[in-house]
């Protein structure tokens, strides 16, 4: 299979890595706004450069989009134009009206697209979600989850990531969506400026939010995101069933300190960040899109799933600006 990677940033980089080292990519090309950029991370993996999006897709059997937000829309139009099977990081838009014009362009093309939420192909996130769907769990009543960075992105990145809703939290929204097997029904977040980076006062953002949802059956999760831990990085969830209660992301990397034992720690180091806690589920997460582009399966996260989790954002942004619960069925 010929691939195309445009963009060639952090994410764009440890993609290529990836595709490179797959056996069911038989060439790879890239192609990214920085020619320079691009060269340099296709010399890495050996691979090819593209002049541009369309240079990159006239010769590619699958598309896999590594760029900056607000170019996703656009992108992904392209591949579908090109009837080429179709891979983004998230988010498809940062609103509704464009997320559905999108997906509408995609179905008309009839080709797949897979939306990049990794926490789907992370082991302890896969157990979770066996266990609640096998019953073992019981009827979960509760669940919390949380993200922290160890330190904010700089203003450049915050300016485009739609705020800590829609680009940070919105990876608790699909994965509880995701293990539970239930939708959101009401949100309540609250969330400030904490921290001592003004960056998020002039960009009308926050750095520390909490949120509460109401899943479909009655069951609650407390969420916390976080844009500085001291820490390191720090992903977790946790869900209480009738029958279990088990955690996920809870190891000796994890950046806990406990204080009720005699212990020091394992002595560890702290997960620095995303790509060193999910590595292997980006790398299952890229696999998995090459079988979905050969047709052997279905888009293991699709559009639809996609633009739920940014209907659970907008509603906590609602909810932060009105100070009130807000259900789902508002988000339209």
């Amino acid at each position: 299979m010929k691939v195309g990677l445009i963009g060639a940033g952090r994410i764009g980089a440890f993609h290529a890595r990836t595709l490179a080292g797959n056996p069911e990519v038989t060439s790879l090309r890239i192609a990214d706004a920085n020619l320079a950029r691009a060269k340099s991370v296709a010399r890495e993996v050996g691979a090819e450069t593209a002049l541009d999006a369309d240079d990159l897709i006239r010769r590619s059997d699958a598309l896999v989009i590594a760029t900056a937000t607000d170019t996703h829309a656009d992108l992904i139009r392209l591949g579908a134009d090109a009837k080429l099977p179709v891979f983004c990081e998230k988010p498809i838009s940062l609103n509704l009206e464009t997320t559905d014009r999108v997906l509408e362009h995609v179905d008309k093309a009839g080709i797949p697209l897979q939306i990049g939420f990794q926490r789907r192909f992370d082991r302890g996130y896969a157990e979770a979600r066996r266990l609640v769907a096998s019953g073992e769990l019981g009827r979960v009543y509760a669940a919390r989850l949380a993200t922290h960075d160890p330190e904010p992105p700089p203003e450049q990145i915050l300016k485009a990531s739609g705020g800590l809703f829609r680009d940070l939290m919105v990876h608790d929204f699909d994965i509880i969506r995701w293990t539970t097997g239930q939708e959101v029904e009401e949100v309540h977040a609250v969330a400030g400026v904490l921290t001592d980076d003004r960056a998020f006062v002039r960009l009308d953002d926050v750095d520390t939010a909490v949120a509460i949802l109401r899943l479909k059956d009655g069951a609650l999760a407390v969420l916390s995101g976080l844009r500085h831990d001291p820490r390191g990085y720090d992903v977790r969830l946790e869900l209480f069933g009738s029958k279990d209660s088990v955690v996920v992301g809870m190891d000796s990397r994890t950046p806990l300190r406990p204080l009720d034992d005699d212990r020091e720690g394992t002595g560890q180091p702290a997960y620095r960040d995303f790509l060193e806690r999910f590595g292997p589920a980006y790398r299952e997460e890229l696999h998995a899109f090459l079988l979905v582009a050969r047709g052997e399966t279905d888009s293991p996260c699709s559009g639809a799933d996609a633009r739920e989790s940014l209907r659970v954002s907008l509603a906590a942004m609602v909810s932060l600006r009105e100070k009130r619960p807000v259900a789902l069925e508002e988000i339209r």
